[in-house]
């Protein structure tokens, strides 16, 4: 069974951290760009990140950048944000998806695969 499977969400206080995991199983995440996207209480769904499939290439919404990481680490079949200095505009349900491509794809309906999401909530 191909599927992603996020991990890692919880309640955090603002300023606070947290880093998310996606790990793949049934298939193999290096042929595989990947992307991190969330969705707020009634709001859609936006892409927060995105890593080509050799690593070389990363994308960050501006909201997040200078505070949120992504990586990957092939050997463990899994990718990871890291969120930093997270905030209350932070709270969403967080999920990955992969696509079989070499680079980020420039739409959400491109990715093939996605996670069931985790949820991060900041929260004082």
């Amino acid at each position: 069974q191909l599927r992603l499977v996020e991990s890692g969400g919880g309640l955090v206080q603002p300023g606070g951290s947290l880093r998310l995991s996606c790990a793949a199983s049934g298939f193999a995440l290096d042929y595989y760009a990947i992307g991190w996207f969330r969705q707020a209480p009634g709001k859609e769904r936006e892409g927060v990140s995105c890593m080509s499939k050799s690593g070389g290439d990363t994308y960050y919404t501006n909201s997040v950048k200078g505070r949120f990481t992504i990586s990957r680490d092939n050997a463990e079949n899994t990718v990871y944000l890291q969120m930093n200095s997270l905030k209350p505009e932070d709270t969403a349900v967080y999920y990955c998806a992969a696509d079989y491509e070499d680079y980020c794809p420039g739409a959400e309906y491109k990715y093939e695969y996605w996670g069931q999401g985790t949820q991060v909530t900041v929260a004082s």
